[in-house]
């Protein structure tokens, strides 16, 4: 009897928690693990006290524990039964360097000594003013001013509020809304949310901010079903145009930004067309409309180079960015902007009345400074790019699977869409993908020794963000475990 029952599936569906059902694996400890009683303890705090992020908390309700990770090193984090996991998510798109690099934390360490707090309030320090002279000199074009946040979500959020106060002081007041992707994720605020294009993250919290509005997104895997067929090439044009049509539709002069992701995320790593950044530059430009280049997670090496945009051959007018910036070993974000957006700051009485206490902290500076003097000195871009296409090759070994539809992404950023049909591109409804991503798939590989993402925003995904510094043995290793993994899967269909 197949695993999976038939039910109409909803276009998007909330991700939550990977492992939901995970009971705490209590057989064939490792060297290193915490005290049998140390680690009920802390399951027994969990429950009693801890509120996990986009997770379902009837699991620790249930009794069934949740992992936990007590240690990293390298490319592996290990949980506190002493059991070893490749981290095929780079935590959460974030470990750029790897885990347990003690320079960074003795750069945390080093800083937090000499001052370990400072706001950016009419104030500054040096390891901000350090970090955003580093960070305009790799930022393409005149894109030279750095304000600094703690996260993604607030770099969207201070996106768009400047780019809406930006038209206020040029004479265009009404410019105020913003188009993204279908099924795109840009946050989690009340401005930023308005702009993530997943129905179901967002229903709960309505009303939002008004002026969020959407268009397709670059999954040419699916384009048929948004009613295009025909090239690779020519979808990027037909995709862009959506984005004119839609400028078109709402007012140019009521339109601000255009927020777009370089490989959207969510969905499973969706590629841009050939052609797709710079016929979009070309409508921004024409209807005076900010192109926004999100790249939370493209940014700091993700796709080769320290920022996507330059990797994809387009200049914006605003970077947002985060996790990757510090390596996670510090939080910390940062809008990018063009000089031509700061001008009406520079002068008078004007200024931007936004910010965050800890936005620029001294700590994260400092540790972002040396994160990124790693990635020099040890050549990360160059990894990427260079091993990158090794790492799509082992992937796309799994497409002999009956499950595997379709392996995409750039970089170290690559997403597997898992299917019931290859031939027809059938794919689960909504109770089947519950029952393959979280009542096995999910489970399934991390027990086998891989953390990674199993994704139902969309359809079905399996998504992969190694840390940088790994190579063609490792996407082996990864592979394999995946290949066992969603054979059982096929077989159980």
């Amino acid at each position: 009897m197949s695993i999976f029952t038939r039910s109409k599936k909803k276009a998007h569906k909330v991700e939550t928690t990977r492992h939901d059902e995970h009971s705490v694996v209590a057989d064939g400890a490792l060297d290193g693990a915490m005290a049998a009683s140390e680690h009920a303890e802390l399951q027994r705090k969990a429950k009693d006290h801890l509120w996990m992020h986009f997770a379902r908390q009837s699991g620790m309700e249930a009794g069934n524990g949740v992992p936990i990770i007590v240690r990293g090193e390298g490319h592996h984090v290990f949980d506190a039964e002493g059991k070893k996991y490749i981290d095929g998510l780079s935590g959460l798109f974030v470990v750029q360097v790897g885990h347990g690099r003690e320079r960074l934390a003795e750069a945390a360490r080093k800083q937090a000594e000499e001052l370990a707090f400072f706001p950016l309030w009419s104030y500054a320090h040096p390891a901000a003013i350090e970090l955003a002279d580093k960070l305009a000199d790799y930022a393409p074009g005149d894109l030279n001013r750095v304000f600094f946040t703690t996260g993604g979500g607030e770099a969207v959020e201070s996106a768009w509020k400047l780019a809406k106060q930006y038209f206020k002081l040029t004479g265009k007041p009404m410019k105020h809304k913003v188009i993204s992707r279908a099924v795109a994720y840009h946050g989690t605020p009340q401005g930023a949310l308005a702009i993530t294009g997943i129905p179901g993250m967002k229903e709960m919290f309505e009303p939002l901010t008004p002026g969020g509005f959407r268009v397709p997104n670059t999954n040419y895997y699916r384009a048929e079903e948004m009613g295009f067929h025909g090239s690779l090439e020519e979808f990027g044009q037909w995709a862009a145009n959506r984005i004119e049509e839609a400028i078109l539709f709402e007012g140019p002069d009521t339109v601000a930004a255009v927020f777009l992701e370089p490989v959207q995320n969510s969905g499973g790593c969706f590629p841009p067309p050939p052609g797709y950044f710079q016929r979009v530059r070309e409508i921004c430009d024409k209807y005076d409309v900010l192109l926004v280049s999100d790249e939370v997670i493209c940014a700091y090496g993700r796709i080769g180079e320290m920022f996507a945009c330059t990797a994809l051959g387009y200049v914006p007018d605003i970077i947002t960015s985060a996790k990757g910036l510090t390596s996670g070993y510090s939080p910390l974000g940062a809008m990018i902007v063009s000089d031509r957006l700061y001008e009406p700051f520079k002068h008078g009485q004007t200024a931007f009345y936004h910010g965050y206490t800890f936005a620029g902290h001294p700590v994260s500076a400092a540790v972002a400074l040396e994160n990124i003097a790693i990635m020099e000195e040890e050549n990360i871009l160059e990894n990427v790019r260079e091993n990158s296409p090794k790492f799509r090759a082992a992937l796309e070994r799994l497409k002999d699977l009956p499950i595997v539809g379709d392996v995409r992404g750039e970089g170290y950023f690559f997403g597997i869409e898992l299917v019931k049909n290859k031939e027809t591109r059938e794919t689960f409804n909504e109770d089947e993908s519950e029952r393959l991503l979280r009542g096995f798939l999910s489970k399934a590989l991390f027990d086998a020794g891989l953390y990674c993402r199993a994704d139902d925003r969309g359809d079905p995904v399996i998504q992969l963000a190694p840390p940088l510094t790994i190579g063609p043995k490792e996407f082996d290793e990864i592979e394999a475990i995946l290949r066992a993994v969603l054979t059982e899967a096929s077989n159980r269909l």
